[in-house]
Parts: structure tokens; sequence; C-alpha cells
């Protein structure tokens, strides 16, 4: 049990770091602090929505796996 609860906290935190790491690279929705940055000030460039869809995918896909994660380790606390 020792192995998988050191297998899962490593995944949790590697996880949470490609989890911040995407949500950072998401457009800004053109208010916030997205504008403080520079967010906001580039012209919207062509095919970019099919990049942003992928990331999309890509964002939830990464947040299942921390999900996944958080949970089995819970339940390997909880049982151990």
């Amino acid at each position: 049990m020792d192995i998988l609860k050191i297998a899962l906290q490593v995944l949790l935190v590697l996880s949470s770091l490609f989890l911040t790491m995407l949500i950072l690279m998401h457009k800004g929705s053109g208010g916030g602090l997205s504008d403080m940055f520079g967010g906001g000030s580039g012209a919207t460039m062509g095919g970019s929505s099919m990049a942003e869809r992928n990331l999309n995918r890509i964002t939830v896909g990464a947040a299942g796996l921390w999900f996944a994660a958080t949970i089995g380790l819970g339940l390997v606390e909880r049982f151990n």
C-alpha cells in the first residue's frame, strides 16, 4: 500500500502542475487579470478556435486525472 500511496501522491503533484500550466495557457475572456498581462491586446488569429478546443479537451482530461488521483489517494488513506 505504501508504493500505491507514493505513486498516487506523485501523480497528484504532477497532474496539479500540468493542470496549472494548461489553465494559464487558455485565452482570456477579455476582462480581469488577463488584460493586465496583455491577454486582451492581440487580435484573434485564424485557426485559434481549433487550438482552443484541443486545449480545452486536454485540460478536461488532466482535471479528470487529478480528480481520480485525489479520490484514489483518499480511498488508500481511508482503508490503510
